[in-house]
This record gives structure tokens, sequence and C-alpha cells, in this order.
């Protein structure tokens, strides 16, 4: 017989998978196409129709780039460390410093040095970004306005105006980025194997 405590918990797991999956863009469709799970089983899974199993959480955790836990909910035995897990798009590495699904989420990101800077591409989506240097220098064009922050600066500003981040001079640059959930869409979660969509930021190696 289930504990109460026990229905609650994976009452609450559909809820989060959908949360999740609408949080990276992604579409039932492109989800049992990713996963072998079908589309009817996951829409199921995501109204409470469908009780969870370990067969069907194990690929949606891969997929989504969580923790089995994080899908369940269960406990974290009061350790509040995040476990950084590293996420590589379009030539840049992005490590991730929060773990909430909402909000406002936390990078470190690392663009890599090049022999030859690249060529600003500015892009747009929803939301706001601040970020701050950590190390190098970094090249960020907002709108008509073309900007070097070195070490020790911040910047903020409305991303619904066209933007990219690069390299100054070709070096490394690290930086801290604070934005929310349209911000990780696009820097983050887009599918390299998917064709940019309007709004979202894709270049070949740098924001």
């Amino acid at each position: 017989m289930d504990h109460p405590a026990d229905d609650e918990v994976l009452n609450a797991v559909g809820p989060r998978l959908r949360a999740l999956r609408r949080e990276r863009g992604i579409t039932l469709a492109d989800l049992a196409a990713r996963t072998g799970v079908s589309e009817s089983t996951l829409s199921r899974l995501e109204n409470g129709q469908r009780r969870p199993s370990l067969e069907l959480l194990l690929p949606l955790s891969r997929i989504h780039g969580v923790p089995l836990d994080d899908l369940v909910g269960a406990p974290r035995t009061g350790d509040p460390r995040v476990h950084l897990r590293p996420i590589r798009r379009f030539g840049m590495t992005f490590v991730p410093l929060s773990r909430r699904p909402g909000g406002v989420h936390a990078f470190k990101m690392l663009i890599p040095a090049r022999p030859k800077p690249l060529e600003p591409t500015p892009q747009t989506h929803e939301g706001f970004e601040w970020l701050y240097v950590l190390d190098g220098h970094l090249r960020l064009v907002l709108g008509d306005r073309d900007l070097t922050l070195p070490p020790g600066q911040a910047a903020e500003f409305d991303t619904s105006l066209p933007h990219w981040l690069g390299s100054a001079n070709g070096g490394a640059v690290e930086l801290l980025v604070l934005f929310g959930l349209q911000g990780v869409r696009a820097h983050v979660r887009t599918d390299p194997h998917r064709p940019p969509q309007p709004g979202n930021h894709r270049s070949d190696g740098e924001d």
C-alpha cells in the first residue's frame, strides 16, 4: 500500500516534467523522438495519468540534463552545494551555478581563445541579462554601441536589443552571467541538431 507522502511525490513528477520541457522549448513530439517513449505516454505522464517509472524517467533525466533526484523532487539531505555540470554550446562552455527550474539562472561562461576574433552577429530574445567579467577582455555589442569590458566590469541590458558577446582581442574570456528562462533557452538549451529559431542566439563559437 502506498504511503500518502509517496503519492504526493509521484503526483508532483508530471508538472515538474512539463515545466522542464517547456523551459527548454521542447515539444512532446521532439521529446518522443529523442527518448523513444511515445508521445501519448509522455503526455499522460505529464498530466498525471501515467505513473512514473524508472524506465520512463531515466531517458528524460538524460535529455533534460538533470539528476534523477531532481525529477522526483527527492530531498537533498541538507546539502546546499550545486554539482557543476558544464554545458558546451556553439564553441563556448556554460557552467551552471544555480539549480532551480524557474526564475533567474546563474552561469559561469567561458569563451575560448581564438587566433582571430569573430565578427559580431547580434541577436535578440526576451528578458534582461547581467554579466560580470572575471578574466580577459569582453566585447559587448549592444544596439549601435561597441564596448570593451575588462576584468571587474559589469553590464546589464534589455535583451530585446540586438546584442553579441565575444572576445575583444582573441584571448579567452571568463564571465558570470545571470538571465531568465528566455536567456537560458537562447544561450544554453538550443538543440544543436535543430536549425536556429528566430530570436535565438546562434553563432559559430561566441554569443
